[in-house]
């Protein structure tokens, strides 16, 4: 199956609603209920899901996408890709990005996997708040992906996880799999932010929307500067050196671009291999960034998931 760009480009515009890091206001600073369970979106192979969140004492929704050979067999098992949206919620990007990795699997680009949509919250960060009132990084580590791997077919191995995402996303892809290289085989960072080391460059983000993220949060610099996959990556370079795949991808044009030059030049540094690139003519906008990634997405996501790793048993 081949999709031609015009096509693409509607199926992916919703995408670009994750992208902007709205200001902050006195709702921001509490997280309600209705943010933990989403609406759920109608899309094909997609299904919406509710599970119990012992770190948050409430219950939390996701979204899986199905690859249809999922359904015929009854006892394969499956890779595994946890897709972080950017900031604003991401519910918007479901339905296309399920399509965009189904037209790829049918058309034999790469083997079927699943794919869970993590809730983040609309600024979540992909990390656990300061004052405690919001563990999302316990929540993904400690009960959704036990939760995945007890109720669905999955490869329950680090070969057959892949952490990825955009913007807010990928910045939570590259902390949560540099900190947890023994979880997460594969790890994509695309239009990464904030990739800030110590959150004063913020080019997505005036000073008042940058200091009001940074309180509720942070709660300081010293704990964001703790927490960001640069000291991360710095603390774990040799475990995730020896056996990870790392991707960075952003658009020359993106605002945040020269932070993730100087992430790519620590990881570098670092001695982490990883693929580096720097997408010609391209913004912050996850659909031109999937698209400029060509045919190198399926190479990645290729080897992200090979060899397999099978196990005999089925749920």
């Amino acid at each position: 199956m081949r999709l031609r760009s015009g096509g693409l480009l509607l199926i992916f515009q919703c995408l670009l609603l994750g992208a902007e890091t709205p200001s902050p206001t006195k709702a921001d600073k509490a997280v309600s209920r209705g943010d933990w369970v989403t609406p759920a979106i109608e899309a094909k192979r997609v299904t919406h899901h509710v599970f119990e969140s012992k770190a948050l004492k409430e219950k939390v929704s996701y979204h899986l996408y199905r690859p249809a050979a999922y359904e015929e067999g009854s006892t394969s098992r499956f890779p595994v890709l946890y897709w972080l949206h950017g900031s604003g919620g991401g519910q918007e990007g479901i339905a296309p990005l399920a399509k965009f990795f189904d037209a790829a699997i049918q058309a034999g680009k790469v083997r079927p996997f699943l794919v869970v949509f993590v809730n983040g919250l609309p600024q979540g960060m992909y990390v656990d708040w300061k004052d405690g009132s919001t563990p999302i990084e316990s929540m993904i580590m400690k009960d959704l992906l036990p939760h995945i791997d007890s109720t669905y077919r999955t490869i329950a191995a680090r070969e057959g996880r892949m952490l990825d995402g955009f913007s807010m996303g990928g910045y939570g892809a590259a902390r949560l799999g540099f900190k947890y290289p023994e979880v997460f085989r594969t790890v994509s960072i695309l239009g990464a932010g904030p990739l800030d080391p110590d959150f004063e460059r913020t080019p997505r983000a005036n000073p008042r929307s940058r200091d009001g993220l940074l309180e509720r949060v942070y709660g300081d610099r010293d704990y964001f500067r703790a927490v960001s996959p640069w000291e991360v990556a710095a603390r774990n370079a040799q475990a995730v050196a020896k056996d990870s795949l790392v991707r960075i991808g952003i658009g020359d044009k993106d605002g945040t671009y020269s932070l993730s030059v100087e992430f790519h030049d620590h990881l570098t540094k670092l001695g982490i291999p990883h693929e580096w690139h720097p997408l010609k003519g391209v913004g912050h906008e996850p659909l031109r960034t999937l698209l400029s990634l060509g045919e190198g997405q399926w190479t990645f996501m290729r080897k992200a998931f090979e060899p397999p790793v099978t196990r005999s048993e089925s749920k």
